[in-house]
């Protein structure tokens, strides 16, 4: 067994996910974006190059699809009228205001992941829209999380539906619609840890984390947060001294223990936040990086740690800060820990890397062939970094600390990505605007 592979296998066994082959959440086990090496998955693709199935998506929704016990789950939402089609690339102006009359109905569909079909399909909710969002975003941008016996389906504007594995419904936490920050919507997902799923609903309106015991959907605890609206997913850090929750801000980070009470606080983020927190080396890894703002900074926090760890002005490190690079965090993107290095996949098309351990530069700045807009966070396996832009354009690089570009996948020419892929079984899914791709090499 690989060195990823032990590793991996750990990491399943820490988080207490069910099968070494799921992908349940954001981002897959441990929120790290790595899958476990494996001869099967692809390094190079196209629409109909090493394509198992693909198939049709209705509506829209930029969930990313997980993977439990040889199923797909897909979240989406089919608007009143046909979306606008958003524009692919960086720009401003895609503000909203007013809503669209008519019917939502929000959908979970379950696909079988050796063949595409549709096994089930359970309608949520129909209603009017909740309210006004981004043209780039939809009324099912959150992840939904699986324990291998439930499905945990967020909406925004909704709640939380539970679902049992043939669809069923099992409870529903509903709240209000809150207002977000220019009506772009929202899109945090929830994370599950020891029969309780943790909630963050920071919008303009009355911000809180709450967390919900799993089998009922009955209200544990719930704390006020003196934020805004926020993006980021939350993370549950088990770190060998204690368990934590970890939720970015725009204020602040701040981390609290399992039963609501504030652990820890860090401001100095920049204006807004998406990006999610995830661990390896033992260290807490957290970016805040909003492409206007001069500071951008990945900070690399140690466990334990407990009050106030704001660096104050000429600081890069502390007892609690390993370190800190002030102005190489991205914007959408989750940096990537493979190996011993952190990546960085700016907004724009730069790639950068650092040593995991230390934050010590290897290379900065490289230029991704005609930097595009990129949205969806980059994925590991087999000794190789991908990062795929919105235009269906999957960039090939090869993992270590000496920038080397392998080759480019290219998906169809009407096909956008905003969603970050999902790794099981040997397969790679891509979910686009229009279709789920699942990809893998063939013989």
């Amino acid at each position: 067994m690989s060195p990823r592979r032990i590793a991996l296998v750990a990491l399943l066994v820490i988080a207490g996910t069910a099968r070494a082959d799921d992908w349940p959440r954001f981002r897959g086990p441990g929120a790290r974006g790595v899958a476990a090496d494996d001869p099967r998955l692809p390094s190079r693709w196209s629409d109909t190059k090493n394509v198992r199935w693909k198939v049709d998506l209705e509506g829209r929704g930029w969930a990313s699809p997980i993977v439990t016990g040889g199923r797909v789950i897909l979240t989406s939402a089919l608007p009143p009228a046909a979306p606008e089609d958003a524009k692919k690339g960086l720009y401003f102006g895609g503000e909203r205001p007013d809503v669209a009359e008519g019917e939502v109905r929000w959908v979970v569909t379950c696909l079988d992941a050796a063949t595409g079909m549709t096994v089930w399909e359970t309608v949520i909710a129909r209603g009017p829209p909740p309210g006004p969002i981004h043209v780039k975003n939809s009324y099912a941008s959150e992840t939904p999380i699986t324990d291998g016996e439930r499905i945990y389906a967020p909406f925004a504007g909704i709640g939380i539906v539970c679902l049992d594995m043939e669809g069923n419904r099992v409870w529903e936490h509903r709240w209000r619609p809150r207002a977000m920050r220019s009506g772009w919507g929202s899109a945090a997902s929830p994370v599950l840890h020891g029969g309780r799923l943790y909630v963050v609903n920071d919008n303009e309106d009355d911000s809180f984390v709450a967390a919900l015991d799993a089998r009922t959907g009955r209200e544990v605890w719930r704390q006020p947060r003196d934020e805004k609206s926020n993006w980021s997913t939350p993370f549950v850090w088990e770190n060998g001294q204690r368990t934590e929750l970890v939720t970015p801000g725009t204020g602040k980070t701040r981390s609290y223990s399992l039963d609501g009470t504030l652990l820890w606080e860090l401001a100095g983020g920049s204006a807004i936040t998406i990006a999610t927190p995830y661990s390896a080396h033992g260290l807490l890894y957290v970016s805040s990086g909003f492409v206007l703002d001069r500071t951008r900074p990945i900070w690399a926090i140690r466990p334990g740690a407990s009050g106030d760890l704001t660096l104050r002005d000429g600081e890069d490190a502390t007892a609690a800060v390993a370190w800190c690079r002030r102005d190489a965090a991205p914007y959408n993107p989750t940096t990537l820990v493979y190996g011993d290095e952190l990546y960085v996949l700016a907004d724009r098309g730069l790639m950068a890397c650092y040593d995991a351990r230390t934050g010590k530069q290897h290379y900065r700045k490289e230029r991704l062939p005609e930097g595009r807009a990129f949205t969806a966070s980059p994925w590991a396996y087999n000794g190789l970094v991908f990062c795929a832009n919105e235009y269906g354009e999957t960039f090939v690089i090869r993992a270590g600390p000496r920038f080397e570009l392998l080759h480019t996948n290219l998906l169809a020419d009407d096909d956008m990505v905003m969603a970050s892929p999902a790794i099981a079984d040997g397969r790679l899914l891509i979910r686009t605007d229009r279709r789920l791709y699942c990809i893998e090499q063939r013989p």
